[in-house]
């Protein structure tokens, strides 16, 4: 095989791979970063071997393997782990003997992914090294590849990485799947981790492009994966329905020049009926799972409504509203409320809508945020007041930092110009 070939196979394998050989050498070393930092020398020591060998026909069982003995050599060589040589040493070289990747069953992998899940999305870190920490460790991403997608440094990323091992380690956070009282909020933190990849991948915060696939393809695999690892989590399964069906929509987002294109003005031939009926599955699975519907169930029954609507004009808006009245009171945000606005100016009418969209002109978090002044010109060009909807229309482009929003924004403003 030529060696380009064999790049190829080695970066796929990774990408298939990596959470699960991090997270095995996680539960044996008991630290996430001296985890990652074994499996990336097997990496190494793949991109070394393996064109002169050829690929493995277990490849993951190889570079496990590889890691696990990297772990003994560096445990021999460090004498201050010597109690923790004593207490995993013997298993470990047990274990590094192995030809093939030998643990107790697909459960017990799956177990060890989830705990390399609760770890990396650790509310100890801030959000920023969570994002970057996951989509390396359970992405298998490059620091590179991180950085491109979120318009940052490269070098900002690896800092946040590192930071972010380090303060796993010195905060003794534990590489297990919480219980109790202290799951609910753990998983809070891991789906909020997933959705936000996915939310900056399917409305780019800034940059060029208004879409960026690969983010939402990765929360997407990410969302999938949770929903194996925790079936019997209401939310978990509300996320991947949400992503699923929002992710349905993305042929239809853009024009032919990149352009955002409103939700209302959408092809909506063009929506993705497998993603549609996969979302619809998960909603119905988290629904039979019971309880109390929490935030990600809610927005995946929101946008389940607007996935049932085969023309704009058969959207149940009045359900969408009451639905946002309701996560409004389980996951009270300023966000949420101007979501309700729009719904409610469907259902209800322009006047409605603009009168909750006004009561949130002093709320300090929305401050920046470009969609309040698009919201209230939406509302007040629907009421005919023209020249106050194109004020809030160039307000709001001044605020976006995405490109083609914000010419969409001028190009709305400008239509609503005087003719004179």
């Amino acid at each position: 095989m030529r060696r380009s070939g064999v790049d190829a196979s080695i970066e796929a394998v990774w990408r298939l791979e990596s959470a699960r050989i991090i997270a095995g050498l996680a539960r044996l070393v008991r630290d996430v970063g001296l985890a990652e930092e074994l499996a990336q020398d097997a990496l190494v020591a793949a991109l070394e071997q393996w064109p002169e060998s050829g690929v493995p026909d277990n490849p993951g069982a190889w570079l496990m393997a590889v890691g696990k003995r990297r772990a003994i050599d560096r445990i021999r060589r460090q004498r201050r782990l010597e109690h923790k040589l004593e207490e995993i040493g013997h298993g470990l070289a047990a274990e590094a003997g192995d030809a093939e990747f030998e643990v107790s069953g697909d459960e017990r992998i799956e177990d060890d992914v989830l705990r390399l899940v609760f770890t990396a999305c650790h509310p100890v870190l801030s959000t920023q090294a969570r994002v970057a920490l996951t989509l390396r460790m359970l992405g298998g991403l490059t620091t590179d590849e991180i950085a491109r997608a979120f318009l940052v440094p490269e070098a900002t990323v690896a800092q946040r990485i590192v930071r972010a091992k380090r303060t796993l380690s010195e905060a003794g956070v534990p590489f297990e799947v919480p219980e109790g009282p202290d799951r609910a909020a753990r998983l809070s933190s891991v789906l909020e981790v997933v959705y936000l990849i996915f939310n900056e991948g399917y409305a780019a915060t800034a940059g060029d492009d208004w879409v960026r696939t690969d983010l939402c393809q990765e929360a997407l695999r990410l969302g999938r994966i949770l929903a194996g690892l925790a079936p019997g989590e209401a939310e978990v399964h509300g996320l991947a329905a949400l992503m699923e069906v929002q992710a349905s929509r993305t042929r239809a987002r853009t024009g032919p020049c990149g352009e955002p294109v409103p939700l209302l003005e959408q092809d909506r031939a063009l929506w993705d009926r497998l993603l549609i009926h996969r979302g619809f599955a998960a909603l119905l699975r988290a629904k039979e799972i019971g309880g109390p519907p929490g935030p990600y169930v809610l927005q995946a029954a929101i946008a389940a409504c607007h996935a049932q609507a085969l023309a704009p004009e058969d959207t149940d808006w009045a359900q969408i509203a009451a639905l946002y009245e309701i996560l409004a009171r389980v996951a009270p945000s300023p966000v949420v409320d101007l979501n309700r606005a729009v719904a409610v100016g469907m259902a209800h009418g322009p006047g409605k809508g603009l009168e909750l969209a006004d009561a949130l002109a002093d709320e300090p978090s929305l401050r920046g945020y470009h969609l309040l002044p698009s919201v209230r010109g939406d509302l007040l060009a629907r009421l005919g007041r023209r020249d106050e909807a194109r004020a809030e229309f160039e307000r709001a482009a001044r605020l976006t930092r995405n490109a083609p929003e914000r010419k969409a924004l001028l190009d709305r403003a400008a239509s609503l110009a005087s003719p004179d």
